[in-house]
């Protein structure tokens, strides 16, 4: 197993859900918290409650860095609106998010290594930032390369998922639309996300 999907399956161990949805989740086989018997069971403070929320919204894009996140929530809470929506608006527009749900790769650590590697364009111009915010009605498409990796077209396959509504795809032309920012229903988490619970906690 790679060291980036080690650390993946940590992940999902760590917070005791298949944050992703994946068939090869350790949580499909064993529900139990790390360690020798498995965490003590305690009831869960407010702020271990958020804590958990925020911890389960940055693992789930990658593991979003704590400085970055402070700076979506600071971005989010300036915006008109739910600071929540907001939120989830912020981390659903970044490049290595719109390609993981376009399809192109399996995971979102995929994702982010397809743009860091320059193998990624948004409207004709190569993108090699992960954290590049996608804006309404912006064009993505694959670089030629890219777009004959196996990697890609197994995952253009994968039925674990659709590409949800909020955005327009064309596997054949490995190329799409984001049509526009989602709400936080329209999102297809397969774990429930609280972002109101992160807001609370950044709030402290």
């Amino acid at each position: 197993m790679s060291k980036r999907q080690d650390s993946k399956h940590k992940i999902d161990r760590r917070l005791g859900v298949n944050l992703w949805g994946r068939p090869k989740s350790p949580v499909n086989k064993r529900e139990g918290r790390p360690g020798q018997h498995g965490a003590k069971r305690t009831k869960p403070t407010d702020f271990g409650n958020q804590l958990m929320a925020k911890q389960r919204i940055k693992g789930y894009y990658g593991n979003v860095g704590e400085r970055q996140m402070r700076k979506y929530y600071q971005e989010a809470i300036r915006r008109r609106g739910d600071t929540g929506e907001n939120l989830i608006e912020l981390l659903e527009r970044r490049l290595d998010a719109v390609v993981y749900r376009m399809k192109f790769t399996a995971t979102v650590f995929a994702s982010r290594q397809l743009v860091s590697h320059g193998h990624v364009k948004v409207n004709g111009r190569r993108v090699n930032i992960a954290s590049y915010q996608v804006k309404n009605n912006d064009t993505i498409e694959l670089t030629a390369k890219a777009k004959g990796m196996t990697v890609v077209l197994e995952a253009t396959q994968l039925g674990e998922r659709d590409v949800p509504d909020y955005m327009q795809v064309d596997h054949k032309e490995m190329k799409g639309t984001y049509l526009r920012a989602p709400k936080l229903s329209d999102v297809p988490y397969p774990v429930q996300m609280e972002p109101s619970m992160v807001v609370e906690f950044y709030s402290r």
